[in-house]
């Protein structure tokens, strides 16, 4: 080694940032899990508080959705099973929401939760969104995405899944998220 020279990955003035950064990666999901709660528990209650949304047909009605976009959906049969009972499947959609919502924001079976997100995004991708020209104005493709971080990785930190984890191994403390 030459005078002054360090051939190491990590210059000695990097290493102060390596604590931040582990922390950092540590947390990186947390904006995500939160955000798609929040965004997830906000549109069943919405859809569960819009009186014109839970109806067979007539303006903003859920049903009157459906018939819309039947024909432009990639499956129109996926449709046609929801137009069999629309007020039965907006029930289903919504309280699907809250549950994705609640379960990803407090990281209670954060995994299933995330998986529900994903196929609840991806069943709107193929149906109501489905006919956006360019692809990407739609907005449920991403979302299906965003999900898939969460799907692979839980919710190993401040969350339910975390606190009973350490339980179960005996080494936690009783009020710990991390």
């Amino acid at each position: 080694m030459t005078h002054g020279m360090h051939t190491d990955a990590h210059p000695p003035y990097l290493d102060g940032d390596r604590g931040w950064r582990d922390t950092a990666s540590r947390y990186a999901l947390l904006p995500l899990r939160v955000f798609l709660g929040v965004t997830f528990i906000y549109a069943g209650l919405d859809k569960l508080t819009d009186s014109a949304f839970m109806k067979d047909s007539g303006a903003g009605s859920i049903g009157d959705m459906m018939r819309a976009v039947r024909d432009s959906s990639a499956i129109p049969a996926m449709v046609d099973m929801a137009l069999d009972n629309p007020v039965g499947f907006g029930y289903a959609i919504a309280f699907g929401e809250l549950a994705v919502g609640i379960g990803t924001l407090i990281g209670l079976f954060a995994r299933l939760a995330a998986l529900g997100g994903a196929l609840i995004s991806l069943s709107l991708w193929l149906t109501v969104s489905w006919a956006s020209d360019p692809y990407y104005y739609g907005n449920d493709l991403p979302y299906m995405f965003c999900w898939v971080p969460l799907v692979l990785a839980g919710a190993p930190y401040w969350s339910l899944d975390a606190l009973i984890r350490r339980r179960r191994r005996g080494r936690g403390q009783a009020g710990s998220w991390q």
